[in-house]
């Protein structure tokens, strides 16, 4: 900390006075964006329906209640879609992250090309939401399961590669070597020295995946990409309230289900 002199002697400040004035400026930066970005959002806000707002949603929930029960059975087969899509996307997604990962991981991949471009398909899976991808693969696919599923794949793919190209950085090396000093090749190297470490890994990462991808499942159908957000988005434009919360319903227990398995599972991998 500076020293200061006074007229009683040394004192002591906490910081310097250019420091201060630094944090100043930060702080007065910091404001000032807020308060413009604050003036942005009230410009292009209706602030009538904000006010009305709790009354609406107040409306919608007396209308919601009670939950028309006998339009269950019209979401078995939605739900099993949004679980297949979940599934299917999920392996779709293990299929192709565990290559990428290797050629990501600093410790295996062949050349710095390879990582560049392993790493650029994680960034690419990884900063466009699963929705979007969806919406996209509608209009060259067509509406239905497959683009769903497609979606929930590509999405799925840079989460899972960079998780498993973090844990095959941090591998025990001296096991690796053990398989090297036998004379092995490099396919053996992986496949007998790096692949038994990162398995519990692989399967862990797939597993809660999973469980993250059913509750995104959940909306595709929103932009006509099958499940049980098909089902959902076409009892919300005809107002048919008491289907939705149904809808809601089935959807909060498939979530919950699903939350027990992968937890069961990854206890039991762990």
């Amino acid at each position: 900390m500076p020293k200061i002199e006074s007229e009683k002697g040394l004192s002591w400040k906490r910081r310097t006075t250019k420091k201060q004035l630094l944090i100043w400026l930060g702080w007065l930066i910091g404001v000032s964006i807020i308060v413009f970005a604050w003036q942005l959002i009230s410009e292009k806000t209706v602030w009538f329906f904000v006010q009305d707002a709790p009354r609406q949603a107040a409306d919608i929930g007396v209308r919601m209640v009670p939950p028309k029960w006998s339009y269950t059975s019209k979401l078995i087969k939605p739900v099993w879609d949004t679980i297949n899509i979940a599934t299917i996307g999920t392996m779709i997604a293990i299929i192709i992250a565990v290559p990428v990962a290797f050629l990501a991981a600093r410790n295996t991949t062949p050349h710095k090309i390879f990582r560049v471009a392993a790493l650029f398909i994680i960034v690419s899976s990884r900063s466009v939401n699963s929705l979007i991808w969806a919406l996209m693969l509608v209009f060259i696919l067509g509406p239905g399961i497959v683009a769903g599923t497609i979606a929930i794949g590509l999405r799925s793919i840079g989460f899972c590669a960079k998780l498993l190209y973090e844990a095959i950085e941090e591998i025990d090396h001296s096991q690796v070597e053990a398989v090297e000093a036998t004379g092995a090749k490099t396919s053996q190297k992986i496949l007998f020295g790096i692949i038994p470490q990162v398995l519990p890994t692989i399967a862990g990462v797939a597993v809660y995946r999973w469980d993250i991808n059913i509750r995104e499942s959940t909306i595709l159908g929103l932009v006509g990409a099958g499940g049980i957000g098909l089902q959902l988005n076409g009892s919300i434009n005809t107002l048919a309230w008491t289907q939705v919360s149904m809808i809601l319903i089935i959807i909060f227990i498939t979530v919950l289900i699903s939350e027990w398995v992968s937890a069961k599972i990854r206890y039991a991998i762990i």
